[in-house]
């Protein structure tokens, strides 16, 4: 059975295509079967991953149109899922058509459950984790994320705003867990593009005395090797020239506090 997380936030630029990529490479290195879903319409994750929309494979947006409309994944079946070979991972990719989900899903019974009909699907059952990119917003494709998820990773850039932007957030997890998704909790807030300004420590400060042990120990620094990750299209978590990123084995540190909680 696998364990679905909404990596989410809906500030933008807060390293969530970043953090879902590296925690799923950290995972499979452990021996973890993962897959990523890209739901976002800018489908960054997919570029970062070097999809090719010329192979054919359904994306997250076709699946849940069929599901939307015809009550049914009439096409996709394990064709929806590409295998990236530079970073050995599984993921469903994503293009700017989902942008147009508000339409078909505003027709569709159920339409915040639409994205977890097709997670229901017995092939995603293998994995152990299934990571879910969201897209900066708080509508119905999100609401449709934390419906689907168990568990949401929340990374927070720890600069102003970011207090109210997170308690937004965790509003709406509270109202989706007391309607439509009792299982739903918050795996954690990572704090990501950490830097040494007196801006990050006080708003650092003030997460930790908020939120307490649902902040992650584990900080993803602010570094461009993020920015020259993402142009390679591989993980920061795996060997460049013989050695390891900074960023990379953060991101590792991290998964291993990930699996303390889940497991």
């Amino acid at each position: 059975m696998s364990k679905i997380i909404a990596i989410a936030n809906q500030k933008g630029g807060v390293a969530k295509t970043t953090t879902t990529l590296n925690l799923g490479v950290a995972l499979t290195l452990k021996g973890k079967r993962v897959c990523l879903i890209d739901f976002d319409p800018q489908a960054n994750l997919s570029a970062y991953l070097g999809y090719d929309d010329s192979i054919g494979t359904p994306n997250i947006n076709e699946m849940m149109s069929a599901i939307a409309r015809c009550g049914e994944n009439a096409k996709e079946g394990e064709r929806c899922i590409v295998h990236n070979e530079k970073n050995n991972i599984d993921y469903v990719p994503s293009d700017i058509n989902l942008s147009s989900a508000e339409f078909y899903l505003a027709q569709s019974i159920a339409r915040e459950s639409v994205l977890k009909r097709v997670l229901s699907a017995p092939y995603f059952a293998e994995y152990d984790y299934i990571f879910i990119d969201c897209l900066p917003s708080l509508g119905i494709l999100n609401m449709n994320a934390l419906t689907a998820a168990d568990d949401v990773i929340i990374p927070v850039q720890p600069q102003r705003f970011a207090m109210d932007g997170l308690g937004w957030l965790t509003d709406i997890i509270g109202q989706i867990k007391n309607t439509v998704n009792p299982k739903l909790d918050i795996t954690g807030v990572l704090l990501t593009m950490v830097d040494n300004t007196t801006v990050s420590r006080t708003t650092e400060t003030a997460l930790r005395e908020k939120y307490g042990d649902k902040v992650f120990d584990s900080k993803i620094s602010r570094s461009v090797d993020a920015a020259n990750s993402a142009a390679t299209g591989k993980s920061l978590c795996l060997e460049t020239n013989a050695k390891h990123t900074k960023l990379g084995e953060e991101y590792k540190r991290f998964a291993a506090e990930f699996l303390s909680r889940c497991e």
